[in-house]
């Protein structure tokens, strides 16, 4: 179980990670790289934001999960 624990609170952090790069693409904020279909559009801000809460739920989930 705690084998279980430390992997969904690391794919919550990568999720969160990932969920906050996408945002800043859509933003504008990370124009990497140049050729990128994602900066400056803010669909990507909407999903980014998505999956970083959901990321966030996993990882706060996975801290209750053994207790």
């Amino acid at each position: 179980m705690i084998a279980l624990r430390h992997m969904l609170t690391v794919a919550g952090v990568i999720a969160v990670a990932i969920g906050l790069l996408w945002m800043a693409q859509g933003a504008g904020l990370f124009p990497y790289p140049a050729s990128s279909f994602m900066i400056n559009q803010s669909p990507w801000i909407i999903r980014g934001g998505i999956v970083a809460v959901v990321g966030l739920i996993v990882t706060w989930g996975a801290g209750r999960l053994v207790r």
